[in-house]
């Protein structure tokens, strides 16, 4: 089966945005493709699934630099950035707890969740059997996080929410096969 219709399994994309798609196209024909036909939801749930988690962080970190934030949300933000930077477990978990803490309420919350899901453990330190996240979770929380950014801006959410999918096209291919891995 095709990266392209796994990740569109995994993150249960619609009827309508799951018959446009087809086990040939490239990831970017893929995503413009839901986008054209004005499945913006869905184009964003595949994108993320096909970026490689840290591509995938990285892109949601450019699009939260680019929003008035309160400071939980920058402090989310900034977590999962320095994750980006260095994704070492100490960063991991610190996203990870960040969000935790925030009981994924605020924006900044879903952006440290995005970071904090890609990989470890979702158990609490202490607790010595590791609990590893599924491999879809960063891009659910990448999802999550891109829908409350664009909805600082409730008139213009749709319209934000697009505008949101463009910057991480060149990264679908810079970051070779859709794999959605690390």
């Amino acid at each position: 089966m095709s990266a392209i219709m796994q990740a569109s399994i995994q993150m249960e994309l619609s009827e309508p945005a799951s018959a446009l798609l087809k086990p040939d196209m490239t990831a970017q024909t893929a995503v413009q493709t839901l986008v054209g036909a004005g499945q913006v939801q869905d184009a964003l749930k595949l994108l993320a699934r096909l970026l490689p988690k840290r591509y995938a962080v990285a892109w949601l970190c450019q699009c939260a630099r680019d929003q008035v934030l309160d400071p939980e949300d920058k402090a989310g933000a900034s977590l999962a950035e320095k994750w980006v930077r260095e994704p070492n477990e100490s960063n991991r978990r610190a996203a990870f707890e960040f969000a935790s803490a925030g009981g994924y309420k605020s924006a900044g919350a879903w952006v440290a969740a995005a970071a904090g899901w890609s990989g470890g453990s979702l158990a609490p330190a202490s607790q010595e059997t590791a609990v590893p996240p599924a491999d879809h979770l960063t891009a659910c929380a990448v999802v999550a996080a891109i829908n409350m950014l664009a909805a600082l801006v409730i008139d213009k959410f749709e319209a934000r929410r697009a505008s949101f999918i463009e910057p991480a096209l060149n990264l679908l291919n810079a970051g070779g096969s859709a794999t959605g891995g690390t």
